[in-house]
């Protein structure tokens, strides 16, 4: 979203900062590390205790989801945890077919199965594609171990911002690569400074279609959260300050918004930050459906973390592959083949290092359960 240039007056000024410490305390308590107390020790775990399950519920929430509508719900089972998807929060001008919302759902389940290891608990994952489409989570008692993705957890954020332009090492692109490959998914890393300008022009031509599309735009604007009171009320959606810029009240964000938010405006934006990131991942699934999209979900999480538990910031430039005939063109790019779903182009991500932004907040354990 583009910078608000305005000056509030005093009064406004001073309940601003009293709302940005609501704020703060509100992601501190979301964001907060899992109790060590449910960590240890592992010969006395109870599989099916409640309190633990709910702190596996609290992470699996802390995992990305397109405009962060955080459209899963959870059941928690006599021997594990069921997710679901929560159609209320699909967003259909950006995700017609659903393609997001099941991505957002592995994101949720690596998460979870990466805190049930930690607390000795061996996930083992179930995925009913055809009829209820809920993903079963069996956990059963194993050696604990708290991977370096499973620390990262608390501190992995979506960085809407510019990076510091500097290459990684090939170390380091190694593990991004692994991390972000999985059972028919694959991930293509592009680090050459061509292939990155190519790669903006079908971000910049998915971007300005959907500019003109207002449909999309209206949706847009319905997750954008202007203060942080109403991004604390609702505990979802865009904070218009984890993408740089101000919290302001929802009567002066909106006409701003629509005064502000502009096709070169955004196009600029994204130019800069490509031009200032370390590479481009491309997420690729086999074939096109709601199993591999749950794949690439997870395959993307275990990315994110990875490059957080190596300090690497990383953010989704999904516009190329959000507007059909865009995503074709940079399928063809790509040499790529999606005809009759033998494969899809699902995410893109840059990534790099830069500076932590504002985190998003989370809906509460108890508005996810059911």
């Amino acid at each position: 979203m583009a910078a608000l240039p305005l000056t509030l007056p005093l009064a406004q000024t001073v309940n601003a900062a009293e709302a940005d410490e609501g704020y703060e305390a509100a992601v501190a308590n979301i964001w907060r590390p899992m109790n060590t107390t449910i960590t240890e020790p592992v010969s006395e775990r109870i599989a099916d205790q409640l309190l633990l399950k709910r702190e596996l519920v609290r992470y699996a929430t802390l995992a990305a989801s397109s405009h962060n509508t955080q459209c899963w719900k959870f059941k928690i089972a006599a021997n594990g945890i069921v997710i679901l998807p929560d159609l209320s929060r699909r967003c259909p001008a950006v995700d017609p077919d659903n393609h997001h919302l099941f991505v957002s759902l592995g994101a949720a389940t690596e998460n979870l199965q990466q805190a049930a290891l930690a607390n000795g608990l061996q996930a083992e994952v179930n995925f009913d594609a055809d009829a209820t489409q809920a993903i079963e989570i069996a956990l059963m008692p194993t050696k604990a171990m708290a991977s370096p993705l499973f620390k990262a957890i608390p501190d992995r954020q979506c960085t809407r911002a510019e990076y510091d332009g500097k290459p990684l090492s090939r170390e380091e692109l190694n593990l991004l690569e692994l991390a972000g490959t999985g059972d028919g998914v694959h991930i293509l890393l592009h680090t050459e400074r061509q292939a990155m300008e190519n790669i903006l022009g079908y971000v910049v031509a998915g971007n300005s279609a959907q500019m003109h599309d207002a449909a999309f735009m209206a949706e847009l604007k319905s997750w954008i959260r202007f203060s942080s009171s109403d991004a604390i009320r609702t505990g979802d959606g865009l904070y218009s300050t984890t993408s740089g810029n101000l919290s302001v009240p929802k009567w002066l964000g909106s006409p701003l918004f629509n005064l502000l938010f502009n096709e070169k405006t955004e196009n600029d934006k994204y130019a800069k930050q490509i031009r200032s990131s370390a590479g481009v991942a491309i997420f690729v699934s086999d074939a096109n459906d709601k199993a591999h999209w749950l794949e690439v979900g997870r395959c993307y999480e275990r990315f994110a973390l990875q490059a957080t538990a190596l300090g690497i910031r990383s953010a989704f430039l999904n516009q190329a592959v959000e507007v059909t005939q865009v995503r074709q063109q940079f399928a063809n790019h790509l040499n790529i083949d999606e005809s009759a779903g033998a494969g899809r182009i699902d995410l893109v991500v840059r990534f790099g290092r830069g500076k932590l932004m504002p985190k998003s907040l989370r809906r509460p354990v108890e508005a996810v359960l059911v």
